[in-house]
């Protein structure tokens, strides 16, 4: 285990019980204030600390990258630099707030300039993603949309669990959280029309899922192994999925999502690395039958990261639609990266590649308003006596995740998103 993930390490910065972001995480950001342009920054407790300004300071002296990367617009450039560094200034900034660490704790002047409250800061996109892919690898999902239009017999198309199932998105449409999200519109049609009709999407959705960012390049032509997988992903970040299901059923065929999803996508703004999910993996669910030997692994790829989705209307009190768990997914991240460059397509730094939809066992921990709600047939009562069948405008939905083993708490933060009327 890595000493950065001791759950006996103890911060000088104050962190509160139940803080998604104790020393044992250390998430990577980009942030901004009134007083100063983008910068990189990890979280600690309610505190951003300002990268840029410990490396001016020498502090990071002994780790070899380019320290001017911390200032640029994104982290593409530091996460770049490859694993051994990334790995290497995350143990350094655990050492540096560490309770016996005299270093920053008693420079009043230093660290000063390199706290900066959560509050007071704006969260930025924290890469430049030059390439985004959405996966469908949640069985428990994929089953139960099949069982909803397919034959309930038959819910799993043939190829489903002889491949992670995925497409190509739009990578210019994903969005920090806080982000508002206008209702799309487009074609729709009802099934006893002659003729689609065009409009604002009427069922408007969430998708609860959960995305990795690759932090290394590969050339045209290669590919790489699920065993190599894990030396490409940098971090995790938590993934909204907007969705007009209304428009989706009208255009998938035969191609699958356009207009249905390239309107906006969520993401949360911390990127926590694999280094600090280390003590969470848990064993990928049996698959059967045996997949294909370049998607077969060692080891667990899975990670126990539990999930909860709440719905807030506008000055209306919040209620939790989704309880679920990253665990769940059948296709691990690696087998989805072995997957994606199998046939030689190339990867670049910042790319995402999201889960797809997050769905559990049980109806309280389905992914999508659309198995909530069974295509609307069992509506959620809210705490203001209203019901939603899918998201109403001016309803904001809220994600969060987090790991907890030993006493400590390993946190996304917020992914929230706004919904307007269409404009």
């Amino acid at each position: 285990m890595s000493r950065a993930n001791n759950p006996q390490l103890k911060s000088w910065v104050e962190v509160k019980p139940g803080s998604d972001f104790p020393i044992q995480n250390l998430p990577f950001g980009m942030f901004m204030t009134s007083q100063m342009t983008s910068r990189a920054g990890v979280a600690i407790g309610e505190y951003i600390l300002d990268l840029a300004v410990v490396a001016e300071a020498g502090l990071l002296d002994g780790i070899k990258f380019d320290k001017k990367d911390l200032s640029r617009p994104h982290l593409n450039w530091f996460i770049g630099s490859g694993k051994k560094v990334t790995t290497a200034v995350r143990e350094r900034i655990s050492d540096l707030l560490n309770a016996d660490n005299a270093e920053l704790r008693d420079n009043a002047g230093l660290r000063a300039k390199a706290l900066v409250k959560q509050s007071d800061a704006q969260m930025l996109m924290p890469v430049r993603i030059p390439n985004y892919t959405d996966f469908y690898s949640s069985k428990e999902h994929a089953t139960n949309v099949g069982i909803m239009f397919r034959d309930p017999a038959n819910a799993l198309l043939p190829n489903w669990k002889h491949l992670p199932v995925g497409y190509h998105g739009r990578a210019s449409s994903i969005v920090i959280s806080g982000t508002p999200i206008h209702r799309p519109k487009g074609q729709t049609k009802a099934d006893d029309a002659a003729a689609p009709s065009f409009g604002p999407c009427r069922l408007l959705d969430f998708e609860l899922e959960m995305a990795f960012i690759t932090g290394k390049s590969t050339e045209l032509g290669e590919s790489i192994s699920t065993a190599e997988a894990e030396d490409y992903i940098f971090g995790m970040v938590l993934f909204n999925d907007w969705s007009a299901r209304d428009i989706q059923k009208w255009e998938y065929v035969p191609l699958g999502p356009f207009l249905a999803k390239n309107f906006g996508s969520t993401i949360s703004p911390w990127i926590v690395t694999l280094d600090a999910l280390e003590p969470f993996r848990v064993e990928t669910p049996v698959q059967e039958p045996e997949v294909l030997p370049y998607l077969k692994f060692e080891g667990k790829k899975n990670f126990d990261i539990y999930l909860e989705v709440e719905i807030v209307p506008e000055n209306g009190k919040s209620k939790t639609v989704s309880q679920s768990n990253f665990k769940y997914m059948y296709w691990n991240m690696s087998q989805q990266l072995a997957h994606h460059t199998v046939n030689g397509c190339n990867i670049e730094v910042g790319d995402l590649y999201a889960s797809g939809t997050i769905s559990g066992p049980t109806p309280d921990s389905y992914g999508s308003m659309l198995e909530i709600s069974w295509q609307g047939k069992k509506p959620i009562q809210m705490t203001d006596g209203t019901e939603r069948k899918f998201i109403l405008d001016y309803d904001t939905v809220v994600m969060r995740g987090w790991c907890e083993k030993d006493g400590v708490r390993i946190g996304f933060g917020e992914c929230s998103g706004k919904i307007l009327p269409a404009l």
